[in-house]
Order: structure tokens, then C-alpha cells, then sequence
């Protein structure tokens, strides 16, 4: 089976390129010219990886990657943007890109970067186990869910990512370089502060038991604190 693309790109020229270049190194690839378009498109179809322009008519790509996002909420996704401003990648990330590319780019980084999250999507299965109890919480890292009580907590990818490596380590220090690479591929600033994002996302989630918390290591990494995980 190909794997399957959701381009989403309103310039007509660079949409077809991309297709055409994607398509000969053996992907399926449906091209759509703008976020409305490809919302239809997410929803009546299977795809294994979106890659979506910011700027588009009917709907842009901010708000496309959140509809998608309460559908599924696993499907990686790629922004494509001249937008460079930390603030606006940033935002991509907090929705719960997987990437954001900035224009111009060259085809070859395109698919390097296809091909190393679909790696990590693949291989992420057989690097950390199922479920993790810590505290009264407990995690089902395939079903992306955090339980405490009567409360489940549904979360994105990337958190369940960040949170599985956290209980991998319990008490121990997760190195901060080696969650970036492993999460998201590359060690660079933009990264960096996107993995900060998602820890203190996951604080305000683990705020429910207070014997649980996690802490920075400075100039290493982080520590999940979990007394009652022996």
C-alpha cells in the first residue's frame, strides 16, 4: 500500500510540482486548492500524512490542522508557509504540526522530512511500551489517553510522545537533546520551543495529582517526579 498524501496548496504551479515529485518517489497524493477543500477531502477519505499550505482561501491552514485535529488526532501534519515569524511557527506547533516548512524550500528537504516522521510514526510503536501507571494517573500511550479517577484526558500526539518518554525515565533525567531528536527529528530552536510548549501543557495536565510534576534538569533535560512509581 502507497502511502497516502493530503496536499492542501492554493498556488497551482508549486501544488502540481509538488504532487508530480511526490508521486514518483511512490506516494498517493490528492491535491487541493484550498482549506475547505481539503477539510471534504480528510473526511470522506484515509491519509497518512498532511501536508498543508498556511495561507489559503476558504480556510487556512491554521484552522484546517485544528478541524482535523478533533477528527484525528495522530495523522502527522506538515505546514508549508512563507511565514517566518517564531510566533507564527510557534502557533503550528501548539495546534499540533508535526513540521513547518517555511518557503522557499527545496523538494529534496520536503521529502526528507516526510520520510523521517513517517519513520518515527512507525517505529514509535516498538520504542516505548503501551502503559505506564504513575502516581493516580494511568496512561494508555497507543489509545493517547491519561486517566485519573472518573477523568480521561484525550491526548495530541506529540504530548503522548513527550509523556511516554517522561514515564520511561520516571525519576531519572529524559535528556533534553535526545527527547528532540527522537520526537522531532531535529535539535534547532524552533523545536525546542516547541517541546517546551508541550511540557507545560503537560504540568497543567499532571497538576490533578499533586505527588506528580515534572522538573527541569538544568542544561540537561527533565525529571518526572513520581513517588509512588517504585
Amino acid at each position: 500500500m502507497k502511502t497516502k498524501i493530503l496536499l492542501c496548496e492554493d498556488d497551482e504551479n508549486l501544488g502540481m510540482l509538488l504532487r508530480e515529485y511526490l508521486q514518483a518517489k511512490g506516494f498517493q497524493v490528492e491535491l487541493l486548492p484550498d482549506g475547505e477543500a481539503g477539510y471534504q477531502a480528510f473526511t470522506a477519505d484515509k491519509f497518512d500524512i498532511c501536508i498543508l499550505d498556511v495561507m489559503m482561501p476558504k480556510k487556512d491552514g491554521f484552522t484546517l490542522a485544528q478541524d482535523i485535529r478533533k477528527i484525528n488526532s495522530i495523522v502527522p501534519i506538515i505546514f508549508l508557509t512563507v511565514r517566518s515569524l517564531k510566533e507564527d511557527i510557534l502557533e503550528g506547533f501548539k495546534i499540533g504540526a508535526d513540521d513547518y516548512i517555511t518557503k522557499p524550500f527545496s523538494m529534496e528537504e520536503l521529502l526528507f522530512r516526510i520520510e523521517a516522521i513517517l519513520r518515527r510514526v512507525s517505529g514509535k510503536a516498538s520504542k516505548v511500551g503501551s502503559e505506564y501507571t504513575f502516581g493516580k494517573f494511568t496512561f494508555d500511550f497507543q489509545k493517547q489517553t491519561l486517566v485519573i479517577g472518573d477523568k480521561k484526558i484525550k491526548l495530541t500526539t506529540k504530548e503522548s510522545e513527550l509523556l511516554a518518554m517522561l514515564a520511561q525515565s520516571a525519576n531519572s533525567i529524559l535528556e533534553r537533546n535526545y527527547a528532540l531528536k527522537s520526537i522531532w527529528v531535529e535539535d534547532n530552536y524552533f523545536n525546542a520551543r516547541s517541546m517546551d510548549v508541550y511540557i507545560t501543557k503537560l504540568r497543567k495536565i499532571l497538576k490533578e495529582d499533586p505527588d506528580i510534576e515534572i522538573i527541569n534538569i538544568h542544561g540537561k533535560g527533565y525529571k518526572l517526579i513520581a513517588p509512588e512509581n517504585k
